[in-house]
């Protein structure tokens, strides 16, 4: 079977492994909080409540899709949630395609479309990336689970244009 595009990823908000750890020690906090305030006051339900609402927050965002990056046709598009702007990056403009880290630190927030020093950025998990350079100076850090493969189709696609 034979895919429509050149390259589809699909970029969710719940699967970063910091965050799913971090979500899942408050509500271990919250579950051990019960237990120990267990013959203290009437309070103690709303730990469990809130344990519990942590665990479905936390399992609704494993499937809620931050961003798409699709290349196909000398373009690539990247998609975000019900309020944001579609990006469309033409790979006419692109003059160097490469792989990097996305950033040196552990801890790195979600973004989509964020501007800064000369940078425009695309992240949702993970610690790799691959950064268009287009004609302007303009660096697009794209973050990816899967960098050599976007790489390798982006390449492809730039020769094909030629």
């Amino acid at each position: 079977m034979e895919s429509k595009y050149a390259y589809i990823e699909k970029q969710y908000i719940g699967r970063d492994y910091v965050r799913i750890f971090i979500r899942l020690i408050m509500a271990a906090f919250c579950f051990a909080a019960y237990v120990y305030e267990r013959d203290r006051d009437n309070t103690q339900d709303l730990f469990l409540v809130v344990g519990f609402g942590i665990i479905g927050v936390s399992m609704l965002l494993l499937f809620l899709i931050q961003y798409k990056i699709v290349v196909d046709n000398g373009s690539m598009i990247l998609d975000g949630l019900w309020t944001t702007k579609r990006v469309k990056i033409d790979l006419n403009s692109i003059v160097d395609v490469r792989k990097a880290t996305y950033s040196r630190y552990f801890f790195n927030n979600p973004v989509y479309n964020l501007h800064t020093k000369g940078t425009i950025r695309f992240y949702s998990s993970g610690k790799d990336a691959v950064v268009l350079t287009d004609r302007d100076g303009l660096e697009y850090f794209i973050g990816t689970q899967r960098p050599n493969e976007l790489f390798l189709v982006i390449k492809e696609e730039m020769r094909n244009l030629k």
